[in-house]
């Protein structure tokens, strides 16, 4: 296999194992869980984790290890060869049933069920050798043939998984393992869309039959996000092996290590990023251990190898909607406002955690938002404490500069939205704009950051203060949809924070926000202003033909703000 920088390509999206050692993709080692699985597993084994922290991989390494026929070579010079009589033991002896669960996602349950039956004849197609068997009767071959039927009832998907296994047993003489990968995804888009009690029937009948005294089940394994509760779909099993985000054991096999960063960084010459990396997408602390989001890193790196200027970007919140953030703020009240501001300026807060939920639980209170925001990745534990013990408190803080951003961007939108649902007010805060009123302006600004959430004191950048502010005035500034509303656009000497024109009055307006230390609201503004005219920002305005050009300079501190004006 390749091993040269320059060839060695990052393996962005690929989730397949084999084609990743095949084709001679970097691979970050994993498999001494393959080790740890076979010496500690138990009947059925759940793995939860956030999105993109590598569950599917996983899954993926362990059908290519365990699997009869499979490529032994792939394991070449990893972690698992030096352990031989392991190898020996379990490598390709058994027979495995893998399905992913993760395209399940449609607007209807009968869309969704076809799905899921797709899935079965997919799997029996892989498995379709059975059909010629000579160790299974006509009886056998007959059930296997039902399994390939794009019209399957309920109770032959329900039965599908524990007759693979029978068949499966039959035929190989051996136990068979069942991967089921992102076992949850089915009942959280059921969930969305309006159809949760019918796929809550369907998954739990499935894993029942597959999952509970299946004589033929060596072990399973399964992955998600949220462990469900399992009166709601594991109903009982009491043969269930929970390894979440606070379980020490596993704890480094979902996510890179520092050390494994490192690596990473060094091997394509780009380690002078690493500070960068570290605090963007390191954080999560699992067990005890500290993880940065693979996707994050492989994306990164992938990038930056051919762009030494490529600053850290968001990469995580491409793969998930967010909006339990916003449900979050929609419930919020003033105490968790309060928290919410804590958490962006890098403080911890102390929350009860529910170990198990239902979906249809997430949104019943916020307490359970707390909950499913810790184990899907918007939040971490603390590095110092893990709260009260036993008592379920535990000490959560927002990992890293990324999720940091994603809640700055979902505040902003947020708040964006409650200021345009109020058309009197802001007409009213739009006129103060355009007229020069720059004592009503402020105070309607400030009324608008007294009643949502405001940026603190935090260790990060004051540029990242203001680009908050920025954003959240400019998307209420276009709310006019007759106003020209430009951000950052170049004028003479460097780029204004937002640029206004008004037709036909021809009236320009330039903004520049600044965000201020303590008690300096007013040489804050000032500084403002005169950047606006040592950088000659109404040059712009002048081209275009305004002539009444008014020049604002905007503080904010927290939830305070001061406002001049000059015309």
């Amino acid at each position: 296999m390749t091993t040269h920088s320059e060839t060695k390509r990052l393996p962005v999206g690929i989730e397949s194992f084999e084609k990743i050692r095949q084709e001679g993709f970097y691979y970050v080692d994993k498999t001494s869980m393959i080790r740890d699985l076979l010496n500690k597993w138990g009947e059925v084994n759940l793995f939860t984790r956030p999105r993109r922290f590598g569950k599917s991989l996983n899954m993926s390494m362990l059908q290519s290890f365990l699997e009869v026929g499979c490529d032994k070579t792939l394991f070449n010079g990893l972690e698992i060869s030096n352990e031989t009589d392991l190898c020996e033991q379990y490598m390709g002896k058994f027979p495995v049933i893998s399905v992913s669960l993760k395209g399940i996602d449609a607007p209807t349950y009968e869309e969704a069920r076809s799905l899921a039956v797709k899935l079965i004849n997919e799997e029996a197609r892989r498995l379709r050798f059975l059909l010629e068997s000579p160790r299974l009767n006509p009886e056998d071959k007959k059930i296997f043939s039902a399994l390939l039927e794009k019209d399957m009832p309920d109770s032959t998907f329900s039965y599908s998984l524990r007759e693979l296994s029978e068949l499966l047993r039959k035929h190989y003489d051996q136990k068979v393992i069942i991967l089921i990968d992102e076992y949850d995804v089915p009942l959280a888009k059921a969930n969305d869309n309006g159809y949760y009690d019918q796929m809550l029937n369907l998954i739990r009948s499935l894993f029942h039959m597959a999952l509970k005294t299946n004589d033929n089940l060596y072990f399973a394994v399964l992955t998600g996000c949220l462990r469900i509760s399992q009166d709601s779909i594991f109903t009982g099993l009491n043969n269930v092996k929970v390894l979440s985000v606070t379980d020490v054991q596993f704890d480094e096999y979902f996510g890179f290590t520092d050390k494994e960063v490192r690596e990473m960084l060094s091997f394509y010459n780009i380690f002078e990023s690493y500070e960068d990396v570290k605090k963007w997408y390191d954080g999560y602390r699992f067990g005890d251990v500290e993880v940065y989001c693979p996707w994050d890193v492989i994306s990164y790196c992938d990038k930056r190898k051919e762009d030494p200027a490529l600053y850290p970007e968001s990469y995580w919140s491409n793969t998930s909607g967010n909006t339990i953030i916003r449900h979050l703020l929609e419930k919020a009240t003033a105490v968790t406002r309060n928290e919410i501001e804590r958490l962006i300026a890098g403080e911890s807060i102390i929350k009860e955690i529910k170990k198990e939920l239902t979906y249809a639980e997430i949104y019943d209170s916020i307490e359970n938002i707390w909950s499913v925001l810790f184990t899907t990745g918007y939040l971490t534990l603390d590095d110092n404490t893990s709260g009260s013990g036993n008592s379920g408190l535990l000490s959560l803080k927002i990992p890293n500069e990324e999720i940091r951003h994603i809640f700055l961007n979902q505040i902003q939108n947020w708040m964006q939205e409650i200021a345009r649902k109020s058309s009197p007010e802001l007409e009213s805060f739009c006129r103060a704009i355009k007229t020069g009123d720059s004592t009503t302006v402020e105070r309607m600004f400030s009324s608008y950051l007294e009643r949502t959430i405001s940026i603190r004191d935090t260790a990060s950048r004051d540029s990242l203060k203001e680009n908050f502010y920025h954003g959240f005035l400019l998307g209420i500034l276009r709310y006019q949809e007759d106003w020209l509303v430009l951000s950052n656009r170049e004028s003479s000497q460097g780029y204004s924070d937002i640029l206004i024109e008004i037709y036909p009055e021809k009236i320009g307006i330039i903004i520049e926000l600044k965000y201020a230390q303590k008690s300096q609201l007013d040489s804050a503004c000032q500084d403002a202003l005169n950047q606006i005219n040592e950088k000659d920002y109404a040059a712009v305005l002048r081209e275009d033909g305004m002539q009444t050009i008014l020049k604002y300079a905007i503080a904010c501190r927290y939830k305070q703000c001061r406002v001049i004006v000059e015309k």
